[in-house]
């Protein structure tokens, strides 16, 4: 047995969770960003990614390094829109060439999509379950400004 996932330090501070003798003093902290959407990503993901990159950004929940999963996510989510169109066309069964009534091979790939996208949408606290737990503030309005202890 695995045991629960360890949620990264950002998550745990927006969820106001952190404990000293719970932190890894040694996790590493990526800068904050953007990283560059991959080539591959089909034009609803494409559309997902510049939709949600801004507001992960904003909660200091993205770095560059992230592409990977983002982009696993941002994927996804197009397949979902894909498939979605596709059964809305030709419905959730599907006829075999002896007749038989069978599940649509298009449901299989949208269930499919669906669990990627919900998973990894809670790898980026993006689930409701995920969002309940988090009180997150904006990363430009953690900001301080550096004159003020100075009364300036």
């Amino acid at each position: 047995m695995a045991g629960r996932k360890k949620l990264p330090t950002q998550l745990k501070l927006l969820k106001g969770t952190q404990r000293a003798g719970r932190l890894n003093p040694n996790e590493p902290m990526p800068d904050i960003g953007i990283p560059e959407p991959p080539e591959f990503l089909s034009e609803a993901g494409l559309i997902e990614w510049n939709r949600i990159s801004k507001q992960l950004v904003d909660l200091g929940l993205l770095s560059k390094i992230d592409m990977a999963a983002l982009a696993i996510y941002c994927q996804a989510w197009g397949r979902v829109v894909k498939y979605e169109k596709i059964i809305a066309g030709k419905g959730e069964l599907y006829k075999t060439s002896n007749g038989n009534i069978i599940l649509s091979p298009a449901m299989w790939v949208l269930n499919k999509a669906y669990e990627q996208v919900y998973k990894f949408a809670g790898e980026f606290g993006m689930s409701p379950a995920k969002r309940a737990s988090v009180t997150a503030t904006k990363v430009k309005d953690k900001k301080k400004d550096k004159f003020k202890e100075f009364g300036t």
